[in-house]
């Protein structure tokens, strides 16, 4: 269908927008001590949110002990928001969001106060209404039938009550440590399904934030939105001086007084939740909100979003199966951005995929890898991949729009969640129930033994089938149940990295229906342990293919068929070849598997490593005999991938640093015996 444009004529007037940048950050609850874990209820109430679930709030939600005597609530405050950056690995010297700053932009003047409760009574009382009728679903003994109909009527109540709720619904269609997964389901639907604001509206926006009119800089544009989401919608329009087509994203109106008054009431009502939430989820309630305000304050201002737009940019400019656009930071501001406009195909149309004559699986091979890059090697990923905000081009690339909502992991954020897998591939389920803790899903000195038998029983289940069966949705479904049933909070980074995956899963099955995720995912993994020469990861791989000090030699096997897998199905897709390729310096080694830094430390930690030493002297001479046989497999999987001469050189360049270590390392030992 033809979108209908205005076809502006007046002629450029040049000037820019004048905006201020500042840093993105984001906010994670932090979770309190709790003695131990809670043993399952029998059966729970079928209510919406689990703090609903149990008994009313125990004095306003206050928890007892010396730790909670504070000299002032902004000092409480600014305590929690310190351990949160803790807990996320970062330091934030500038924040958008603070309970403080909240409270003050809020109650700023008397007819503010006004405003804020009359809002307040609207909110408790609708709420308070859908409640009451949860309760009695219960009371009368239908609460589980009534389910899909209670689901529905939340939606359309969250809708109702504007931007605030309808974001915060988003949050919940992905928190199962919250919200039932039925409910879950349902919110989902309020990841598109929100109506547009007038245009004549959304084109004045433009004119103020930008300072010209708006025939000056665009020299036609869409008479109707291309895209409608909570906080804002998009035009296609087409750039009068260059004649560039660009996408432009525009706030909703008198938005920002909005969210700061639905925030400083979240957090009001939050703090009555505190006593309950502290028991069902392990964390304080207004900590919760505390990620969610900060988190959505980001997306309100567009220059942050310009700024991750440059910073994808940056990370990807060296990979030409990935497009990010392009931002037009002097024809953007705090309300509007304008971007290159990306002229794809809907994942979600398949046919229209293959009529371009795009290869799938290689499309699909891009998209995964593209996305384990983000999580595992940048730290910055795409929180909200879905379906109308990735596409496929023409020439096999995969891209990008929509960068509002954005997350970063930390680099020790990114190691345990390499520690975790190393964890399941080890099928050592008590360290990856402390790898929870340590990530933030448990409160530090929790009893982690109750969740051991449960997470390997999810684990067993799911990756006992093989890579055939194996999927996210799957295996997220069993979590969703284990969370629920502990005091386990999913911190705010982390369930975008959950939605992110199954999001992206789906959009796989969509265009090929027995696809398997892992099967790429797997490749792209062991690629980067074989490969990567970062310290962190050599351990990893020592840890993978050492089990209770025996060499595993077939899971080493494993590794490199999987890497070089992944780098056939890489060089090989459409979007490598002709032009898009010719600026790469990476192909070059992306035709193959590239050991020679591995090969050199791992040579460099024989010498130096003594237990390394021992190790692999044992591994070879196991079981009373030489394991010559398994040296041969191995070198046959690698020969054709190595340049032996080359390698052989950069091993001698690297002898007297080697020789070095070694003598520094053999003269700490004797010293240390003596």
């Amino acid at each position: 269908m033809t979108t209908a444009s205005y076809h502006l004529h007046t002629p450029l007037i040049n000037s820019s927008c004048c905006y201020s940048t500042v840093g993105v950050s984001s906010i994670y609850g932090t979770c309190f001590p709790v003695a131990s874990v809670r043993n399952p209820r029998k059966k729970k109430v079928s209510t919406v949110v689990k703090a609903v679930a149990a008994a009313p709030a125990r004095g306003g939600g206050s928890r007892s002990g010396e730790e909670l005597q504070v000299s002032s609530k902004a000092s409480t405050s600014s305590s929690a928001l310190e351990q949160l950056d803790i807990e996320r690995g970062v330091c934030i010297p500038f924040r958008k969001y603070t309970p403080e700053t909240v409270k003050s932009k809020v109650l700023e003047s008397q007819g503010a106060i006004l405003s804020l409760v009359g809002r307040g009574v609207e909110i408790v009382w609708k709420l308070g209404f859908y409640w009451t009728r949860l309760v009695y679903d219960y009371l009368v003994g239908r609460d589980e039938e009534v389910v899909p109909f209670r689901a529905r009527q939340l939606r359309n109540l969250l809708c109702d009550l504007g931007p605030s709720f309808i974001k915060a619904g988003q949050v919940l269609a992905n928190r199962p440590d919250i919200i039932r997964e039925d409910y879950m389901n349902e919110l989902c639907i309020l990841q598109d399904d929100v109506p547009p604001f007038p245009n004549q509206v959304a084109f004045q926006i433009i004119e103020e934030e930008l300072g010209q009119p708006l025939e000056a800089i665009f020299s036609k544009i869409s008479s109707e939105t291309i895209a409608a989401a909570s906080l804002g919608q998009v035009y296609r329009a087409t750039l009068r001086a260059s004649g560039e087509d660009v996408a432009i994203k525009v706030q909703r109106p008198e938005i920002e007084p909005i969210i700061y008054r639905d925030l400083f009431l979240f957090r009001t009502l939050a703090s009555f939740l505190n006593g309950i939430s502290l028991q069902k989820l392990g964390c304080n309630a207004e900590l919760i909100v505390d990620e969610f305000g900060e988190k959505l304050l980001e997306e309100l201002d567009y220059t942050l979003e310009a700024r991750n737009i440059e910073d994808f940019l940056e990370n990807f400019k060296g990979d030409p199966t990935v497009k990010i656009p392009r931002a037009y930071r002097q024809l953007s501001g705090s309300r509007v951005l304008v971007m290159e406009w990306i002229d794809g195909i809907r994942c979600t149309d398949p046919q229209a995929i293959k009529e371009a004559g795009i290869d799938v699986n290689g499309f699909l091979t891009v998209g995964v890898s593209a996305a384990l890059r983000q999580l595992l090697e940048f730290g910055l990923f795409h929180g909200d991949p879905h379906p109308g905000n990735i596409f496929a081009m023409r020439d096999g690339r995969i891209a990008y729009v929509d960068f509002g909502n954005v997350a970063q992991l930390s680099q020790q954020n990114k190691q345990i969640l390499i520690d975790a897998v190393v964890h399941a591939v080890n099928e050592d389920y008590a360290e990856m129930a402390n790898d929870f803790t340590r990530l933030g899903f448990l409160a530090k000195g929790t009893d982690v033994s109750p969740i051991i038998p449960a997470l390997e029983a999810i684990w067993q289940n799911s990756a006992g089938k093989g890579l055939a069966d194996f999927n996210f949705r799957s295996v997220t479904g069993k979590f969703n149940q284990l969370v629920y049933q502990y005091p386990i909070r999913i911190p705010e980074r982390f369930s975008l990295v959950i939605r992110s995956l199954l999001t992206q899963e789906g959009i796989c099955f969509t265009l090929k229906p027995d696809f398997k995720f892992l099967e790429v995912a797997y490749p792209y993994v062991a690629k980067r342990l074989l490969t990567d020469p970062n310290p962190a990861l050599r351990e990893r791989l020592i840890q993978v293919l050492f089990k209770d000090g025996v060499f595993q030699w077939k899971r080493l096997e494993n590794l490199i068929v999987l890497a070089k897998e992944n780098v056939s199905k890489m060089s090989s897709n459409p979007a490598l070849q002709g032009n898009n390729a010719g600026s790469s310096r990476e192909l070059k080694v992306q035709k193959k598997l590239d050991l020679t830094d591995t090969i050199k430390d791992g040579a460099r930690l024989f010498l130096v490593d003594e237990g390394i030493r021992r190790q692999l002297l044992l591994a070879l001479t196991e079981d009373s005999k030489l394991h010559v046989e398994e040296l041969v497999d191995v070198y046959r999987l690698v020969e054709d991938q190595i340049d032996i001469p080359s390698v052989a050189l950069e091993v001698v360049r690297d002898l007297p640093s080697a020789a070095r270590d070694f003598m520094l390392s053999w003269s700490a030992s004797v010293l240390s015996d003596k």
